[in-house]
């Protein structure tokens, strides 16, 4: 490691300042920092100690991203060979699933990589650790049928228009994978939505299961009609089903937020406020839905929760710690308003049953006045106790 160390010491002159490649430093800073630890200290005050750096944080993100990404390959493959007619077995859906889903995630990383290195070197800033966590991200949010041309067009977007042009990492007012798929979905509808971009099979479709409640008539039981479809809910929990890559397993989001809650990266509140206000408006809805109310409506608050991409939002994506709200109060009803909004968009917005994207989007602009309210409130309660305090004196 010395030998090495010693080969980017004199390789890294080229790119000081007044060298030719000055420009170029923030890529070689980005080789570095990956390699090696940074060597350099503060000789001034303010000093933190703390072992939970950036880059550190983004790991420990991917690593509970990792579970979900796995499933995602897995379920891809499997999902295609059981259209196929065949029986899956477990290498086979592997490989195929890889085969489909890797090039998905290789060019979200180099597209979005490519603006994130080239902001940095027109700013001269270092290249920033959390568009390893954007990119995956991102990826897993697609279907398995998405071309690859509209993977680097929407990834783009996010990253220039969600995060860069506000100035970068830890600057960014919108979740950047969400933005980017958000403009997918209304750029190119046909082939983030409906039935025929779940299996990757050609001439196959099949729908999935927030499709079958959307288009079932008002009146259907809607559990006996998702069952009957080969849809229980223990098969949606675990995941085979179809659906984005990495949102159909809810077993391997709860692993993936088990690493984050123990790593201290994602916020409790959040994911709590987020189950707190899905089952607290959907059992509202069931109890006055009538006879003939919709399937949506009718849908027990249990089922909500392993439908959709509600899971993977409310631990990955609401979790986001730039987009979301900082405060504890603030925190509670952020995540409560998620919870909610998914259910309302399911229930009374049938041509768009999947509202976690929209939710936590909404909910993105709504987080700094969230924030304001909650240190209002502390600081005129504090200023309340310390005129009673002066008044007893």
């Amino acid at each position: 490691m010395r030998f090495l160390r010693k080969i980017f010491d004199c390789a890294g002159e080229v790119f000081r300042p007044g060298r030719p490649l000055e420009r170029l430093f923030p890529l070689f800073e980005a080789v570095d920092t990956f390699l090696f630890t940074p060597g350099e200290t503060p000789r001034c005050a303010p000093f933190v100690r703390d072992a939970a750096d950036l880059k550190r944080v983004m790991v420990t993100v991917i690593a509970a991203l990792l579970p979900s990404a796995l499933f995602g390959i897995y379920n891809t493959g499997y999902q295609a060979i059981l259209a196929s007619g065949k029986e899956p077995a477990l290498m086979e859906a592997m490989m195929l699933g890889a085969h489909i889903v890797l090039p998905i995630i290789l060019v979200s990383y180099l597209a979005g990589g490519f603006w994130e290195v080239l902001f940095a070197c027109v700013r001269k800033r270092t290249i920033s650790e959390g568009f390893l966590v954007t990119g995956l991200l991102f990826a897993l949010t697609l279907p398995a049928t998405i071309p690859l041309w509209q993977v680097a067009v929407g990834v783009s977007f996010g990253v220039v228009i969600g995060k860069e042009v506000f100035g970068g990492t830890g600057m960014n007012l919108v979740n950047p994978a969400l933005a980017g798929r958000a403009f997918l979905f209304f750029a190119y509808p046909a082939s983030i939505s409906g039935d025929t971009v779940w299996v990757a099979v050609d001439g196959v479709t099949r729908a999935t299961p927030l499709s079958v409640v959307a288009s079932a008539p008002a009146g259907t039981n809607p559990v006996e009609l998702l069952v009957s479809r080969g849809y229980d809910w223990s098969a949606l929990f675990f995941g085979f089903c179809p659906g984005s890559i990495g949102e159909t397993s809810r077993l391997a989001c709860c692993v993936g937020l088990g690493v984050l809650l123990i790593a201290g990266v994602a916020s409790w509140r959040i994911v709590v406020g987020c189950v707190l206000g899905l089952l607290a408006v959907s059992g509202l809805l069931l109890f006055f839905a009538g006879p003939q109310a919709s399937a949506f409506m009718r849908l027990p608050p249990y089922w909500h929760m392993v439908l959709g991409s509600f899971a993977f939002g409310a631990v990955f994506m609401a979790t986001d710690p730039v987009s979301s709200a900082a405060t504890s109060f603030g925190r509670w009803v952020y995540g409560f308003c998620i919870g909610a909004l998914v259910v309302v968009i399911r229930v009374f917005n049938p041509a768009y049953p999947e509202g976690t994207m929209l939710a936590i989007l909404l909910m993105n602009i709504f987080a700094p006045l969230l924030d304001f309210v909650a240190v209002e409130w502390h600081v005129t309660r504090r200023n309340h106790r310390l005129q009673g305090a002066k008044g007893g004196r």
